[in-house]
């Protein structure tokens, strides 16, 4: 049922890679599936029509993700040749692959060279050709050069740094991007951000070239705007984003603000994975008087045909598919209740995505009108049980560390749930670690080795009601580990939920991400990850962005370690303002192991906060250990909400 292109590549499998740098993704589908790319291929499939039969020079073997994407009719190809020894013989739609040295004996008089850059492989094949062969290429599909970071290598990942957000503006609902012109920190001196707006049916409503300030400089796309900017309806859709001319990153990173008219629900998400996935989990089954609502942004110029989406209930093999097609980059929630009836918190569910979307956002929608927005995780197919990690605590201490905050116990709710994100996980053998914010463990609770059709949430309330323990900082974190005593297995993809409420007014919010290994000078496979370097990742440079009055902007950094080290980091929270420039700093420190819960409004004054501007955000810089953190916006008692940050 999966759409047969190729999205991604095991990083830990490709020599050369470091994290941040391309994330795994293919370049070819990207530049396929572009909008722009999409536009350009009638007009070379009519060309192709008209050559009544064509043979295929396919190189590379992109001609079957050519098919995939755009469709290719079968019948007039005449032949489909190769040039690597282990391609021929295989069947690429219908046609057995020949190698290129028979060309010269093919009848055609039409070759189709499945090629962006076509000229050198034309000239490796020019004494084989016939005499007045006719001759196309994927050529016309390329972008304008203007858009290319790297204009000597097409598909070099830098070319195509591209992104989808889920965008909205209506009567009653907003939404807000922000980022950072990290790009320019990397040498990219004229970056921009090339943007098109789909409505839900993949119609496009808007595209602009929004150019990027100076290095550091801050990002912000308002739907509010954008519908004034260029007269528009009401919509929902996605706002395709591509940054070009860049340098350093192929992933665009943001943070996004969901928003109603009233103020009284609050959502923030982030940026979705660029390459989209066979399958997403962590997406949580309605509780009693909830609704669950699984926003699927199709990211690519084809159709999702019916019985393609499916849901299951994690650990199930019952999977109950959508009836409906999703037309080319549109937009559809999918009620998941109509799917699974009887799915209940705290179940969880399998997402079968079949390649067709980046990781998407769901909508839980609740009693008294309140709704949060946040997002499932790519499920992993690639890995399998490694059976060296049960010896790791031997030289790693606590390995991998899953950590979520434990929001201010007097005004939050916090609830933990681990979430399997790989089809090997079988099961997951865990432990929960309640650490207080000085670095102090103040319980532990084995929580056995949980199957993967089960669900097992952990409550801070009612963990610490039975403990008889108490955070005397008032918050603090949650650390699961992985924990053998009972024997078991894992794959280092350990992931979990966290879910917050307020006390007052029952509003949620809930976040979700996997485990790394935390400031360590060894270094096992990828970990512990850098955005910048190779491992061992032992700096911080994460982004905070603000938001906008009434709102207060809060942040909870997380020190966690594997192995002890520095006792105190040496944090430093730089306010930045719209074009770049800082503003105020202040030096924190926070205890090995421990966290800090701060908010803007309290830590920048408000002559500060003012000289900084309405574009302002703050740095998290430290260059002494790596820390994980978590921003939220609050509107008072009425509203809040909560994601965790990136980094770059």
């Amino acid at each position: 049922m999966s759409l047969a292109i190729e999205t991604f590549t095991n990083p830990r499998a490709a020599r050369g890679w470091r994290p941040g740098n391309n994330a795994g993704g293919h370049s070819l589908f990207k530049a396929l599936g572009h909008p722009l790319a999409a536009r350009a291929v009638p007009q070379l499939k009519a060309e192709l029509a008209a050559l009544e039969g064509f043979a295929v020079y396919d190189p590379n073997g992109w001609l079957k993700d050519f098919a995939a994407l755009h469709g290719l009719d079968p019948q007039p190809i005449e032949a489909v040749f190769a040039q690597r020894i282990e391609d021929i013989g295989r069947d690429v739609l219908g046609h057995r692959v020949r190698p290129i040295t028979e060309l010269k004996g093919c009848a055609t008089r039409n070759l189709l060279v499945a090629a962006f850059e076509p000229e050198r492989l034309i000239g490796q094949i020019e004494p084989m050709m016939p005499l007045g062969m006719t001759i196309a290429s994927f050529a016309p599909l390329r972008l304008p050069e203007a858009m290319l970071s790297n204009t000597r290598s097409y598909l070099d990942p830098l070319n195509f740094a591209t992104n989808f957000a889920f965008f909205r503006d209506t009567e009653a609902w907003h939404t807000r991007l922000v980022s950072a012109n990290y790009w320019g920190s990397h040498g990219a001196s004229d970056a921009a951000l090339w943007l098109c707006l789909f409505d839900a049916n993949g119609d496009t409503l808007a595209e602009w070239t929004e150019p990027l300030g100076p290095a550091g400089s801050s990002v912000i796309l308002d739907s509010r705007e954008v519908r004034r900017r260029f007269g528009l309806g009401p919509f929902t859709g996605s706002l395709f984003m591509h940054a070009i001319r860049v340098r350093g990153h192929d992933v665009v990173k943001y943070a996004l603000d969901t928003f109603s008219e009233s103020g009284n629900d609050l959502s923030c998400t982030h940026d979705a994975n660029a390459w989209p996935a066979d399958l997403y989990a962590g997406l949580p089954a309605p509780a009693e008087g909830e609704t669950v609502w699984l926003w699927v942004q199709n990211s690519h110029p084809a159709a999702i045909p019916p019985g393609t989406i499916g849901v299951n209930l994690m650990g199930s093999q019952e999977i109950v598919r959508l009836d409906d097609d999703i037309p080319p980059f549109g937009t559809v929630a999918i009620d998941v209740s109509r799917l699974l009836p009887a799915a209940r918190w705290p179940q969880q569910i399998e997402i079968q995505a079949g390649r067709y979307f980046v990781r998407p956002r769901y909508e839980v929608r609740g009693e008294g009108a309140r709704t949060r927005i946040a997002h499932a995780n790519v499920e992993r197919i690639d890995l399998e049980a490694n059976p060296e990690i049960p010896a790791l605590t031997q030289v790693m201490g606590k390995g991998y560390i899953m950590p979520l905050p434990v929001l201010p116990l007097e005004r939050f709710e916090t609830l933990v749930l681990p979430t399997p994100m790989t089809t090997a996980q079988r099961e997951l053998p865990v432990s929960a670690l309640l650490i207080d914010a000085d670095g102090r463990q103040v319980a532990a609770t084995y929580l056995g080795r949980i199957l993967r059709r089960e669900s097992r949430p952990v409550s801070v309330d009612a963990w610490l009601a039975e403990a008889g323990g108490a955070l005397a900082s008032g918050y603090g974190h949650v650390e699961l580990v992985y924990d053998f005593r009972d024997g078991g297995e894992a794959d280092g993809w350990l992931h979990a939920i966290g879910r917050y409420r307020q006390r007052r007014n029952g509003h949620a919010a809930e976040t979700s991400f996997g485990a790394h290994i935390y400031n360590t000078a060894l270094v096992y496979r990828d970990e512990p990850q850098s955005y910048a370097a190779s491992p061992p990742g032992l700096t911080t440079r994460i982004f905070l962005r603000l938001g906008a009055a009434p709102l207060d902007t809060f942040c909870h950094l997380i020190y966690p370690a594997s192995l002890p080290w520095r006792a105190k980091s040496a944090t430093e929270l730089t306010l930045i303002d719209g074009a770049g420039q800082a503003v105020a700093s202040r030096q924190v420190e926070i205890a090995c192991g421990g966290s800090l819960f701060w908010r803007v409004g309290e830590t920048f004054s408000d002559a500060e906060r003012a000289a900084a501007g309405e574009r302002a955000y703050v740095q998290v810089r430290d260059t002494t250990c790596r820390l994980f953190g978590f921003h939220g916006l609050m509107r008072g008692e009425s509203a809040f909400c909560l994601d965790h940050m990136f980094g770059f």
